[in-house]
C-alpha cells in the first residue's frame, strides 16, 4: 500500500508557492504523494516541475478589478474551471487537498467539496485573501501564520521556511564577536522594489562615511545596472546584486534587513532571528503587508516605515540612531515569533483529515 494523494493549490506569488513546496517535501518525506494545481502560465509553472511534481493547470486568473464583461462571464468561467479541477481530483483520485491561496485555490477547492473530499486550507498573510475565506466555511481544518486569523485558536500554525533557514543559530551566536560597521541587507523581492533601490542609496549618502553601513543589495530582475550606478554616482560603497542565491549566508551576516513585509520574507525573518525596516508594498491586496509588518513591530523585532513616508532625509535619519545592540534585541526578539515546525504541522493536519 502506498500513501495517500494530496492535490496542492497555490499559485500567482512566490508568498503561496514556497511554503506550499515545503510542505509538499514534507508530505513526500510520509511516504506520500504530491500532485499540485497552478494557473495556466503563472509563475509556478515554472517553479513547481523543477520540484519533481506533477503539475495540473486550470486556465482562470483573477477576478478583483477586471472589467465588467469578464465579470459578468465570471460564473461561466468558475464553473468550467471547476469541471477541469474535478476531471484532474478523477484521474489523479486525490485523497485530499490543501489550499494555500492564488486564484486556482477557490475552484479546486468547490471541486473537493463537491468529489467529497477534504479541504485544509493555509493562510500566509495577517488578513486572509480571498479564495482562503470562501473555502473555511468547508474545510475540514482552517490553518494560519499569524494570530487571530480565522477564529479556530488550534490553526496557528506559522508560515512554513525551508529548513536550512530556520535552523540557522540563534542571534547572540551570530552576533557574538561582530564589530565595526553594521551590516544591511536590501532586498525587494525576485522583481526588486524601485523605492527601496531610490531610497536607500540617497540616505546612506546623507551619513557621514565613517557611520555609513556595509551593505548587501539585491536589485531585482534588470535593474542591477541603474542600482549599482546610483550607489557610484553617490560615493557609496555597497555590493549590488540581482538575486541572492544563497539566502542562508545573506541573513547569517546581516545585522539588519531593509525589505517588504510579504507573508514568505516575515516568516523567514523570524525563522532566522533578524530585525528590519519593514517598508509594505502599498497597493497589496487588502494592504495586507502592513498588517504582516505590524506583527513583528509589535514584538519590537523592527520599524515600520509606510511608503508614503518613506524619504531619504527619513531613513537616514533612522539608520544612523541604529545600534548594533538594538539590532541583537530585534533579531531576538524576531526568533521568539518563529514557528519553525509549520511545514511538518501542515502536512500531519492534512494527513489527519484523510486517515
Amino acid at each position: 500500500m502506498g500513501g495517500k494523494t494530496f492535490m496542492l493549490m497555490a499559485g500567482g506569488t512566490g508568498g503561496h508557492i514556497f511554503p506550499a513546496l515545503a510542505v509538499a517535501e514534507a508530505l513526500r518525506g510520509r511516504g506520500h504523494h504530491v500532485i499540485w494545481l497552478g494557473s495556466e502560465g503563472a509563475m509556478e509553472t515554472r517553479i513547481v516541475p523543477q520540484h519533481d511534481i506533477l503539475l495540473e493547470t486550470l486556465a482562470i486568473k483573477g477576478v478583483r478589478g477586471n472589467g465588467w464583461k469578464r465579470k459578468l462571464m465570471l460564473p461561466f468561467t468558475l464553473w468550467k474551471t471547476v469541471q477541469a479541477a474535478l476531471k484532474i481530483i478523477k484521474k489523479h483520485r486525490v485523497d485530499g487537498v490543501i489550499g494555500f491561496g492564488g486564484f486556482v485555490t477557490f475552484p479546486g477547492g468547490v471541486a473537493a467539496k463537491i468529489a467529497g473530499i477534504p479541504i485544509v486550507i493555509h493562510e500566509q498573510n495577517a488578513i486572509a485573501g480571498l479564495a482562503n475565506k470562501q473555502l473555511s466555511r468547508w474545510a475540514a481544518r482552517v490553518l494560519y501564520a499569524f494570530p487571530q486569523v480565522f477564529d479556530n485558536p488550534d490553526g496557528l500554525v506559522g508560515n512554513p521556511v525551508r529548513a536550512d533557514i530556520a535552523n540557522l543559530p540563534e542571534p547572540e551566536q551570530r552576533f557574538a564577536g561582530r564589530q565595526g560597521r553594521l551590516k544591511i541587507l536590501v532586498m525587494g523581492g525576485s522583481l526588486g522594489a524601485d523605492i527601496l533601490n531610490k531610497t536607500v542609496p540617497q540616505a546612506l549618502a546623507l551619513l557621514p562615511e565613517a557611520q555609513r553601513p556595509t551593505v548587501y543589495h539585491q536589485s531585482g530582475r534588470n535593474k542591477l545596472g541603474n542600482l549599482q550606478a546610483d550607489y557610484d554616482s553617490l560615493g557609496v560603497q555597497a555590493e549590488c546584486v540581482e538575486f541572492i542565491d544563497d539566502m542562508v549566508s545573506a541573513y547569517r551576516d546581516a545585522d539588519l534587513v531593509i525589505c517588504r513585509a510579504g507573508a514568505l520574507t516575515v516568516a523567514e525573518l523570524t525563522a532566522a532571528g533578524l530585525g528590519a525596516l519593514l517598508v509594505p508594498y502599498p497597493h497589496a491586496v487588502d494592504d495586507h503587508q502592513t498588517a504582516n509588518a505590524r506583527f513583528m513591530v509589535h514584538s519590537q523585532s523592527g520599524l515600520l516605515l509606510p511608503q508614503s513616508q518613506l524619504t531619504a532625509e527619513k531613513l537616514s535619519e533612522v539608520l544612523g540612531g541604529l545600534t548594533r545592540e538594538t539590532c541583537l534585541e530585534w533579531a531576538k526578539n524576531a526568533r521568539t515569533l518563529a514557528l519553525p515546525h509549520s511545514a511538518s504541522d501542515v502536512a500531519e493536519a492534512a494527513v489527519h483529515t484523510v486517515s
